[in-house]
């Protein structure tokens, strides 16, 4: 087990084939597995919706509620391991976890036929087509604000301090900017299909 655990890729094939293992006795229990049509590929892309959501805002949560407000508490010889090891990572993650979940609820959408009356806020899925919005806007601020800002900020392009400076701040503002959405942003989400709005 623990070649598995120290290993990431390995866990997360692991992981996956526990959910097989786990469908398939499921199945065997119930009588009747996956039905491998529409609705089931429509519940595969919201699944891996989800999972990448999860990373997304997962990570946007751990840079607010971890990462940013123990920065001043690290000693100053300490600091190079996250800006040069820790942040870059977490970022390359961010960013595509963000694409990853535009992508997959755009298709997810598609797929059930409400994409244009959602970003249209359209009855009856408006609540749905909001946390889209939302999530959009967020999705934006990463990628065209959060990224060459944090690329600055951290040194990957080269610019004078002030600009340095200027830069993490315009990074940090931004993604709190980005905390405060999520929050309505995933209630939205929620709502469209358990009846919160």
């Amino acid at each position: 087990m623990a070649a598995v655990l120290q290993s990431l890729g390995r866990t997360v094939i692991a992981g996956i084939i526990i959910l097989i293992v786990l469908v398939m006795i499921s199945a065997g229990v119930s009588g009747a597995g996956p039905q491998f049509g529409h609705a089931w590929g429509a519940f595969f892309m919201r699944w891996l919706h989800v999972v990448s959501g999860v990373m997304w805002i997962g990570l946007l949560w751990y840079f607010n509620f971890v990462q940013i407000p123990s920065m001043p508490k690290i000693p100053d010889e300490q600091k190079p391991a996250i800006g040069k090891v820790i942040a870059p990572t977490a970022l390359f993650w961010f960013r595509y976890a963000a694409l990853s979940t535009v992508v997959t609820g755009l298709l997810l959408a598609w797929m059930n036929g409400y994409l244009a009356a959602a970003l249209g806020l359209r009855q009856p899925v408006h609540a749905i087509g909001i946390g889209m919005w939302l999530a959009l806007v967020m999705a934006f601020n990463v990628w065209f604000i959060i990224w060459p800002n944090q690329k600055k900020a951290l040194g990957i392009v080269t610019v004078e301090a002030e600009e340095k400076a200027a830069a993490g701040r315009m990074a940090m503002l931004t993604s709190r900017f980005n905390t405060m959405l999520s929050i309505p942003m995933l209630y939205m989400m929620v709502a469209q299909q358990n009846a919160g709005l």
